[in-house]
């Protein structure tokens, strides 16, 4: 982490985290507030359908936890899951 926090590590992926709602609740009515809620609203609807898929082969499949049997065992296993998730 420090060689990222030095600049050293360049990344391009920006990062969109919810907003308390306590935040969002103590902001004041008016054009802001609509602008933002709508904005949190676009990051819920993208977050669910990006999180159904793990949610399938964590219940259908029963797969809670991580088994370390090797990185192309692991990958197999996922890749052969989420596709009958689908």
């Amino acid at each position: 982490m420090k060689a990222q926090a030095d600049g050293a590590i360049k990344t391009k992926v920006q990062w969109s985290v919810a907003m308390k709602r306590a935040k969002l609740k103590g902001m004041a009515e008016g054009p802001l507030k609509q602008l933002t809620q709508a904005l949190e609203k676009v990051k819920a609807q993208i977050r669910a359908r990006v999180e159904h898929p793990f949610h399938v082969v964590k219940k259908l499949f029963n797969h809670k936890k991580a088994r370390y049997r090797g990185l192309a065992k692991n990958g197999a296993q996922y890749d052969t899951l989420f596709a009958l998730g689908n």
